[in-house]
């Protein structure tokens, strides 16, 4: 069963968001101890549940804008998940096989020379069971 976190640790995970973003990560020990070395924070369990949440809150902004938190911190996040350039496409494909009427459609309509296109002759098209209503 979960937990109810109060409004002192939601807004006191937030602001330490917005002011030490950079230095914070994905891991609560490494939470635990900057919200230690920032804030003056009167107890240890109070520094355990913010730094939790500002935990909860980092990974919820790696997927996607946060509501609450300054728009400037989303818009790098966002900047730099743009910005990753895999090394292998997923859309690169070495070769693409289709059917002869596949091929009689493309030239007709004008794509007669396309590259990493392999017309096979042996393969009939699949044919599907008449549907019942």
């Amino acid at each position: 069963m979960g937990r109810v976190r109060t409004k002192t640790v939601k807004k006191s995970a937030r602001v330490i968001i917005e002011k030490y973003y950079s230095k914070l990560t994905l891991d609560f020990q490494t939470n635990k101890r900057i919200c230690d070395e920032v804030a003056l924070i009167p107890s240890k369990r109070l520094r355990n549940k913010i730094a939790g949440f500002v935990t909860h809150l980092m990974k919820r902004i790696q997927k996607g804008p946060v509501r609450g938190i300054s728009l400037k911190l989303q818009e790098e996040e966002r900047e730099r998940r743009m910005d990753f350039v895999p090394e292998i496409s997923a859309v690169d494909v070495g070769e693409v096989k289709i059917d002869p009427v596949t091929k009689n459609m493309l030239e007709s309509l004008g794509y007669k020379n396309l590259p990493n296109v392999i017309v096979e002759t042996g393969v009939e098209p699949k044919k599907f069971a008449p549907r019942a209503f």
